[in-house]
């Protein structure tokens, strides 16, 4: 077994994974944009299905024109926090995709393609020492307009990415979460052979 951050690994994992963790607590540094680009570097090289690589994703820096723009298409809750990130990104996937014959079909894995980008830029971020917090908190409708978002496009999330600063900086109510998040045991989503409902 290993533990970190209060965290126990039943079975033996890299520690990154423990490491790993979503906070709120920022400190507003400035991220350059090849910081930031290397990023994006690492979920370039996500697995797709058919190698379609249907992830799309628009950032603001901290400091620049869009920041406000985007932080505006959060959730309330998350702007009180996610104001001090170095960075903000809303992750998008491609629904649809040409065939060779210039058929538009679904992209049936486009978010669990998605989502293997977005683990690959949380992962590049910690090793870099980032932290990147997803969130579901987003007015997707808003982010459509304000973005200029396409037809076949849909907005799975956000991203606040910064260094970590002490918890205190935050609300009463938040800084009592401040702390990595313990998971569910492997017994209650792994099943061999069979799928077991709750």
């Amino acid at each position: 077994m290993t533990e970190i951050n209060h965290r126990i690994a039943d079975h033996p994992i890299h520690s990154i994974f423990l490491e790993r963790w979503s906070p709120r607590a920022f400190t507003g540094e400035e991220i350059s944009q090849e910081e930031l680009l290397a990023l994006f570097e690492a979920a370039r090289w996500a697995p797709s299905a058919s190698n379609i690589q249907p992830w799309r994703f628009v950032y603001a820096r901290r400091g620049t024109e869009h920041f406000a723009s985007l932080l505006e298409t959060l959730d309330e809750g998350n702007q009180r926090w996610a104001k001090k990130a170095s960075a903000l990104v809303i992750v998008l996937s491609k629904t649809h995709r040409l065939t060779s014959a210039g058929e538009v079909r679904p992209a049936y894995t486009h978010a669990f393609d998605t989502g293997a980008a977005w683990f690959a830029l949380a992962l590049q971020a910690q090793l870099a020492g980032w932290h990147a917090h997803a969130m579901a908190g987003v007015d997707r409708d808003k982010a459509v307009r304000v973005l200029g978002v396409p037809e076949h496009h849909r907005v799975e999330a956000a991203v606040a990415i910064g260094r970590i600063a002490d918890p205190s900086t935050l609300p009463d109510d938040l800084r009592e979460r401040e702390r990595p998040s313990q998971r569910k045991p492997i017994g209650e989503f792994v099943f061999e052979g069979r799928f077991k409902a709750d």
